[in-house]
């Protein structure tokens, strides 16, 4: 998740007294207004808890009325704070930090606490319709969906909700995993728009944890509705004998089948981002990205009109960042700290070996940089968990009996310490990932393929995830 603090707002409160506010974005888009007053009282909540040695600097108190420049001195000096926590792994996903924020957002956007209905979508369309509180977290509502569903609890953490806009071509848009720290009604209501849905769909990428979650009819249902609507959508390549053997199975209602035919085809269990741009392997081109089989698949459209197409492996990625900025639109002015209308550019950047001792940076500029990173921080999640011996199950009925969902081991290994600096002030901290990687190769595909003709990767390379051990992260 990306934190910042692009802008303020002078406000007046009950009394009519005049204020700061300073509005919290969550990947571009407002998630929060609080004032300095309300920061500090997290920050001495976090001290107390945690300690002065772990809690990053917080910017002192003014005696006197601040003027404009130290207003937005102070706004990036609680972005660089409010990015600090939220990187910590311990901070970043501690109770008191979460609860901040989703207090924060049902104030700012007036939901009192009160019972209501909230439509929760299958892959397929199908609506679920819960009863919950306006007040109810990420978690709640995912418990509240589970047990309308009767999908039993040892099976909940396989599943994510998601935030997923409608697109006018019948496709749809990941936009995010939804967070411990939002409220999921108020996230969706606060959009003002039908395009936006939540949806339950599963959460991990291992192909062999099908398996537990259709040992259950309910699971075997959830899973058999994404498969069939990931064909639909194209996200998984399907050749025309492939596409006859896969309605017969559907005809006959034998859903296990055709999940596992569904696992031998191309892209299975991938998520599709939309077309963005990418500098790899040339500066400004056209790319889809997909996100599965702990990797990131390119499909490059070149400025010459020629395909590549390949495969990017994440144990094979020695750090990435995603970085913000804001771009003015069109008709605005070029001064970014203006009071003009400004769009957020993110960027997914990762350094990757592309030779024995040739290491290259790879930038992919999209509004779903976020999501991608999120997608890679779960791989390496899931990875660490298998590597030592753990299991989805075993880490759900672990935070099940501690009563709190705290972000895994394998990601505080992960993200502390950073590996490297970052060159740009406004970037996030750096994740590290294993530096023991392995060769890439490239070549490209005739223009004239189709999606559905392709069969292989044209530039990947193998690496032996076992090999990784903890000096390596």
């Amino acid at each position: 998740m990306h934190f910042s603090i692009p802008e303020t707002e002078v406000r007046s409160d009950e009394n009519g007294s005049t204020y700061v506010a300073y509005n919290i974005h969550v990947n571009g888009v407002l998630h929060c207004r609080v004032r300095y007053s309300q920061l500090l009282g997290l920050h001495e909540q976090i001290k107390k808890e945690y300690g002065n040695n772990v809690v990053p600097a917080f910017p002192p108190k003014k005696i006197f009325t601040l003027t404009p420049a130290e207003v937005d001195q102070r706004r990036e000096q609680l972005e660089k704070y409010m990015q600090a926590v939220r990187q910590d792994p311990i901070l970043g996903s501690s109770e008191v930090f979460n609860s901040f924020l989703r207090k924060a957002q049902q104030e700012t956007q007036q939901i009192p606490t009160e019972e209501v209905q909230l439509e929760i979508y299958l892959s397929n369309g199908q609506k679920v319709k819960v009863n919950i509180l306006t007040s109810d977290q990420t978690e709640d509502v995912l418990e509240a969906v589970a047990s309308k569903l009767d999908l039993p609890d040892e099976l909940v953490g396989y599943f994510s909700l998601f935030l997923v806009q409608e697109r006018g071509d019948g496709g749809c848009t990941y936009v995010r995993k939804l967070q411990e720290f939002e409220l999921p009604y108020v996230s969706i209501t606060s959009l003002h728009s039908p395009d936006y849905r939540i949806v339950l769909r599963k959460s991990y990428w291992d192909t062999a944890y099908d398996s537990d979650v259709m040992d259950d009819r309910v699971g075997l249902n959830l899973l058999y509705a994404q498969t069939v609507s990931d064909i639909e959508w194209g996200w998984i390549l399907v050749n025309k004998e492939q596409h006859r053997q896969l309605k017969s199975l559907q005809e006959k209602g034998s859903k296990k089948e055709f999940i596992r035919l569904a696992q031998t085809l191309k892209y299975y269990g991938y998520i599709k981002f939309d077309p963005c741009i990418t500098d790899f392997p040339e500066k400004g081109c056209h790319v889809i990205v997909g996100a599965g089989n702990n990797e990131l698949n390119f499909h490059v459209k070149l400025p010459s009109e020629q395909m590549k197409e390949g495969s990017f492996k994440v144990t094979r990625m020695r750090c990435w960042r995603v970085t913000s900025s804001q771009v003015p639109v069109a008709n605005g002015t070029a001064n970014p700290s203006s009071s003009s209308k400004c769009d957020v550019k993110l960027e997914l950047a990762f350094e990757y070996l592309m030779s024995k001792d040739r290491l290259q940076w790879v930038t992919i500029t999209s509004p779903q940089a976020i999501m991608m990173s999120i997608c890679l921080q779960s791989m390496v999640d899931e990875l660490m968990v298998k590597k030592s011996g753990g299991s989805i199950k075993k880490q759900m009925q672990k935070k099940r009996l501690s009563g709190t969902f705290q972000r895994s081991d394998s990601q505080q290994a992960v993200k502390s310490p950073p590996l490297l600096d970052s060159p740009d002030p406004s970037r996030e901290q750096v994740v590290k990932l294993s530096t023991k990687l392995s060769s890439v190769s490239l070549r490209g595909l005739s223009s004239s393929n189709s999606a559905s003709d392709i069969s292989g990767n044209d530039f990947h390379g193998n690496y032996a995830f076992e090999g990784i051990g903890d000096d390596d992260l």
